[in-house]
Parts: C-alpha cells; structure tokens; sequence
C-alpha cells in the first residue's frame, strides 16, 4: 500500500511525553511500513528496550509488550525485513534522526531493516578532527569499492597470470587499476550541512551509510533526551519500563 501524503507527521505518545516525527518521501518502502504498523496499532504497548545516553533509544520489539523484567528483548519484529534504503549522505544520523533497526552485516550482508524496530539518534556533538576522519574514511571507501568492482571485471586476466606465475604481470595490472581508480574516484568534502549538523548538534556518525535513515524528530527532542538519560540495567535496558501508549498519524505541514 501506498499513501498519497508524501512526507506524513507521526505523534508518538510515551509515558514520558510526546514526541513527533516526519517520514522521509524518497524512503517510501520504510515510510509505508511505518504508516501501516502505525495504523494498525502494532507499535501501541511497546517498551523502549534499549537506552544509551549519547547514542540512541531504540522501540518497536512486539515481544516488549507483556514482558517481565527479565525477558531479553530486542529479537522480535513482525516476521519480515525490509530492503535498505540508505541515502547516505543525503539522510545521516543527526541528532533527532529516526532510523531502521537490523541485525548485523555478518547475518545480514544487504542491510535489510528490521520490519518494526526503530531508533532515534541523540548522539555527541563531534569536533573537526573527528569529522576530518570521517570524510577520510568515506573517501577510502569509494576508492576501494572501486577497485573492487574493477578487479571482478578483470578477474578472468589476473586467474591467467596467477596460473602462470607472472608476479610481474599482476603487478602491473594491479597498478593500472590502482591508476584508474585515483583517476576516477576523486575525494569529496562532507556535505556543510552534514559538517554543521554534527557539529552544532551532534550524532552517531559512525552508523552512517549502514543504516537506513528514514526520517526525523520535528517535535519532542526533549522528552527523547528524558528517555536517554534513564537509569538503564542488563542489555541497556531502563531500569523502569518506558513505554510507547500509542502512535497516529497527524497532518502534514
């Protein structure tokens, strides 16, 4: 199913205040489930399992609803996954950012979000140095999934000169395709948005480009920063339950 509001606004009621969100349009595989298990009152009952002060709060587990103060939470959804939708670095983990949850690239190699858990970022406000790093690592990244994808397509050439004992052969293609790679990946500065975002705000910069973002707080970063801050236990959860009432859609603005 698909909704013709675009980009809607979603009120989540807590026992701990109101916060509201606003989905993303160009992640519309993520924004119409979200709308859906809204409407269907899936997330109504359901715990804030995991709490980090200076990272994130994380909802959306079913199995939190009725559970004791010793279920370990954070393995139920609604019995499917969702392709990625990372837009990275258009859509990045801000301060107030609202995300996908899922399970590690080890399991999970495509990124695939979770069908109901999300998070939203509170994250650290990071200085120049880090941010320098971080467009470094970025850079590093392009260039090698480049020359990655080059050597696939000259697989079959270096096989032969493998086989054949030409060390000298395979070093000189391997500089070429270090050649082309420079020449064609050139390194990019961080978006200013992004650079004053992190700075001015803050954020979890690391889960960039590896996590789907796919929407945002416009409401009730004051009432997340009472959630972040709660007396956690076992498994970052609070120690007191937090809980989700009952989320609706509201109007656009």
């Amino acid at each position: 199913m698909t909704y013709a509001n675009a980009e809607p606004l979603v009120d989540i009621k807590t026992t701990m205040g109101d916060i509201k969100v606003k989905l993303y349009d160009d992640t519309p595989a993520h924004r119409d489930n979200f709308l859906k298990l809204v409407k269907e009152g899936y997330y109504d009952g359901v715990l804030f399992h995991r709490v980090i002060k200076d990272f994130m709060i994380q909802t959306g587990d079913p199995n939190s609803k009725t559970a004791d103060s010793t279920t370990m939470l954070g393995a139920g959804d609604p019995s499917y996954t969702i392709e990625a939708e990372i837009l990275y670095p258009k859509h990045f983990h801000k301060y107030g950012a609202l995300a996908a949850a899922r399970t590690g690239d080890q399991v999970n190699p495509e990124r695939r979000s979770s069908g109901s858990q999300f998070y939203i970022v509170t994250g650290e406000k990071q200085d120049k140095r880090n941010l320098d790093r971080m467009e470094q690592r970025a850079n590093n990244e392009r260039k090698q999934n480049y020359f990655n994808a080059l050597v696939k397509e000259h697989m079959d050439e270096l096989k032969a000169l493998r086989a054949a004992g030409d060390r000298a052969g395979m070093d000189t293609l391997r500089a070429k395709l270090i050649e082309l790679t420079e020449a064609n990946v050139k390194d990019e500065p961080l978006p200013a948005e992004m650079r004053a975002a992190y700075t001015e705000l803050g954020g979890t910069p690391h889960l960039d480009g590896a996590y789907t973002v796919f929407g945002e707080v416009v409401e009730g970063m004051d009432v997340v920063e009472k959630i972040q801050n709660v007396e956690t236990g076992a498994a970052d959860r609070p120690k007191q339950d937090v809980r989700v009432i009952s989320m609706k859609v509201a109007d656009s603005k």
